[in-house]
């Protein structure tokens, strides 16, 4: 059971409202940001526990009525009320476990298909299209940030931005390798094929994350945005592509309006795939002292898709599963999220 700690919230409001009516206070912008974010974010969560509060006393109130008088359709807004009340503190219990460093930023999520040619190019497409489905269903938004088409079908890389809060915290447990086995369309023998692909989730890195990047460590090329399917990219010269030479990392936008957006948002890209690689390579460190390092190699998927001989959407992690592999394809992800969030935080 996960504990609500509402009055340290609330005592912690109480003290960065107090900062902001400090004379000094607006002085220092980039503090003055970080606070008043803060504050956004525990007035939620403060909102969020009352509402549930109130209702669930109200309910309480409605049973001990019920128990000293009896009536049907009272009864049966008992019922239905309780249920969706059920729903809400499960909502709640996840939103107190989004409390990683970085959490309640956007995220940036990357799909790359493995090995296997159209196939595999097709995966990650349905993969994209489950994401965009979950953002939908979820109250999020999104916007396409990269696109490469596939030769044939499907894609062979895209880069998309997930916008709300705590899209990271939510999405952070989707990186890593996912496995696809069914019937291949593309086989006219109709033999079963096992597909791969890899998805990437970074947060947005904000402003008020310091990243230093030597400008003479960068390469920024700009091209015209071209791809087989047309409808993803624009006829420009805007396109840009930025490698940081160090490291060797590149990465792309096409999909804003003029260059120096698309050099701004690629740029936003490098800082938060730079702050992935510098924490992981602490974590690395930490890993070898207690001489645990667990190699991430392609294949060692995180879950497991399978269409055929029967259907299972498995997570490999968590152990969390559903027979109802179109409705997880329809963005039905929230279980295997919520899954993954108790798990880190047992």
């Amino acid at each position: 059971m996960i504990h609500f700690d509402i009055t340290n919230l609330e005592r912690e409001l109480k003290e960065l409202e107090a900062k902001t009516m400090e004379q000094d206070f607006w002085n220092d912008n980039k503090n003055s940001s970080i606070v008043l974010k803060r504050i956004n974010n525990l007035k939620e969560k403060v909102e969020n526990y009352e509402k549930v509060f109130s209702e669930f006393k109200n309910l309480y109130e409605l049973n001990e009525l019920l128990k000293s008088e009896y009536d049907e359709e009272m009864a049966k807004e008992l019922i239905k009320n309780t249920e969706i009340i059920e729903k809400d503190i499960s909502k709640l219990e996840i939103n107190t476990l989004l409390s990683g460093k970085y959490d309640s930023n956007n995220a940036i999520i990357t799909i790359h298909p493995g090995a296997g040619g159209t196939e595999a190019q097709d995966w990650a497409q349905m993969l994209y299209r489950m994401y965009v489905r979950w953002v939908t269903d979820n109250g999020f938004s999104t916007s396409e940030l990269d696109y490469l088409d596939g030769e044939e079908a499907g894609l062979k890389s895209v880069t998309f931005l997930i916008e709300g809060e705590n899209a990271y915290g939510y999405l952070k447990g989707e990186m890593g390798v996912h496995r696809l086995v069914r019937i291949s369309p593309f086989d006219a023998g109709g033999r079963r094929h096992t597909s791969f692909a890899s998805v990437e989730v970074l947060p947005e890195i904000t402003e008020d994350v310091e990243i230093e990047i030597n400008p003479d460590d960068l390469k920024i090329d700009t091209y015209r945005a071209s791809g087989a399917g047309g409808q993803h990219v624009n006829k420009t010269s805007s396109a840009v592509r930025i490698t940081h030479i160090p490291t060797n990392i590149v990465v792309a936008c096409q999909t804003e309006r003029s260059q120096i957006q698309n050099k701004e948002t690629a740029m936003r890209m490098l800082k938060s795939k730079l702050l992935d690689l510098k924490e992981k390579e602490q974590k690395d460190r930490i890993e070898d002292l207690k001489g645990n390092q667990m190699e991430i190699a392609w294949g060692s998927q995180i879950r497991s898709y399978i269409f055929c001989p029967y259907t299972l959407v498995k997570d490999h992690r968590t152990g969390y599963e559903v027979g109802n592999v179109q409705g997880v394809m329809d963005g039905d992800l929230n279980g295997f999220i919520d899954a993954f969030l108790r798990m880190k935080n047992k």
